[in-house]
């Protein structure tokens, strides 16, 4: 080993303890295991080098150039960042700063929080599911699973592949919808997600051991996004509880957007005492008894000169607009044959009634035909959802 290059491994070496040593402090990083892999896996060998640094947490939005700032390049890979790797499936810039982010090197909070859930153990057989960079299937293999990674992009899984290998890790990278899962490779004795998911596919259950884990951002169509583990029964069904808060892209299959689902006529005119803000802002436990409940509807907070929310359903037949007041009383504008500011506020409205619930009491079974979620107990559902 060069001089240069022992100096280079002495850099990362320290950039990797200080990082993990803010993840710990702040609770995301408890497991020694994970220290050890993300030193086996640096997380700048995946990363490229320009893109689009986006802290979670303090910190500013900013374009990254290894070779015209290298030293900023350096701090932004080993801060708490997530870093856009490609936008609008690959027409855009990823450094540009503007347009959808559609592949990224996750934050690594979440990526070691996610990879403490999932518990993987040596010589699990575990089932990726969106490989973006490499990097989290390298830190599997790096506590010992033998992974399959799926990318539904094929240009981001060629790339994948190339650099898992440059770097030495033995990851079978395939190209491929990631909802369908690696049939021909299960069973599984996990399943680490690394996009959300409105409705967990059924084949990730299907494919994976009985006893066998499954970890999951559940990103439902209302409020906050989830982390959620998932065990396998014998009887072929998931289930397990909310873990904590998770914001990723969406699986390209299952994306969805208020879009132009807002018509504003004809409308009908009503006013609530209930704050729209309220229901937008409580929390992650008021958002899971809320999108358990009504599983098909959208909601978009605006924060303007009047807080508005907006909601739709899923197949565009109704909409809903609410528009906070200083009054006390808030004018809601509905379209369509539902009523979906009086669902929302219904829902909202039992969730206080149960003693407002946090996240941590609500939790989800997902079956061949069916996915709820219930609160406490699995035989206390809230609402079933047949797949269409």
């Amino acid at each position: 080993m060069t001089a240069s290059t022992e100096d280079a491994a002495r850099k990362a070496a320290s950039a990797i303890e200080q990082l993990a040593d803010t993840l710990y402090v702040r609770g995301d990083l408890a497991d020694k295991r994970i220290r050890r892999a993300l030193h086996a896996a640096p997380r700048h060998l995946f990363a490229p080098d320009r893109a689009w640094c986006a802290p979670d947490g303090p910190g500013y939005k900013r374009v990254i150039d290894r070779h015209r700032d290298h030293d900023d390049w350096w701090d932004a890979v080993y801060s708490d960042a997530s870093i856009v790797t490609q936008v609008d499936d690959g027409a855009g810039d990823p450094a540009g700063g503007v347009g959808e982010a559609t592949s990224s090197l996750s934050a690594p909070g979440v990526v070691a929080a996610f990879l403490e859930l999932l518990n993987v153990q040596p010589g699990d057989r575990v089932l990726e599911i969106g490989t973006g960079t490499g990097w989290t299937a390298a830190l599997l293999t790096a506590l010992g699973a033998h992974v399959t990674t799926v990318e539904v992009d094929p240009a981001l899984a060629e790339l994948a592949d190339a650099r898992l290998r440059r770097h030495g890790f033995d990851v079978e990278v395939l190209a491929g919808d990631g909802a369908e899962g690696a049939p021909d490779r299960a069973p599984f004795d996990a399943v680490h997600v690394t996009c959300g998911v409105t409705r967990v596919p059924y084949e990730w259950v299907r494919q994976t051991r009985p006893g066998g884990r499954i970890a999951a951002p559940w990103m439902p169509e209302f409020g906050d996004g989830h982390k959620v583990l998932l065990a396998v029964t014998e009887d072929g069904r998931a289930a397990g509880r909310l873990a904590g808060g998770a914001e990723y892209m969406m699986l390209r299959a299952q994306r969805t957007s208020l879009g132009d689902r807002i018509d504003t006529s004809p409308a009908r005119e009503t006013l609530t005492r209930l704050d729209p803000r309220r229901v937008a802002y409580d929390g992650g436990g008021a958002h899971a008894a809320i999108a358990g409940q009504l599983p098909d509807v959208m909601a978009v907070p605006w924060e303007g000169a009047r807080f508005v929310l907006e909601l739709a359903d899923v197949h565009g037949t109704s909409w809903a607009r609410c528009a906070r007041s200083g009054t006390g009383m808030h004018r809601v504008h509905e379209g369509g044959p539902r009523r979906l500011w009086k669902e929302v506020a219904d829902a909202y409205r039992r969730w206080t009634a149960w003693d407002r619930p946090g996240r941590d009491r609500f939790g989800m079974t997902v079956g061949a035909d069916v996915q709820t979620v219930w609160l406490d107990d699995p035989g206390n559902t809230l609402c079933s959802r047949t797949r269409s």
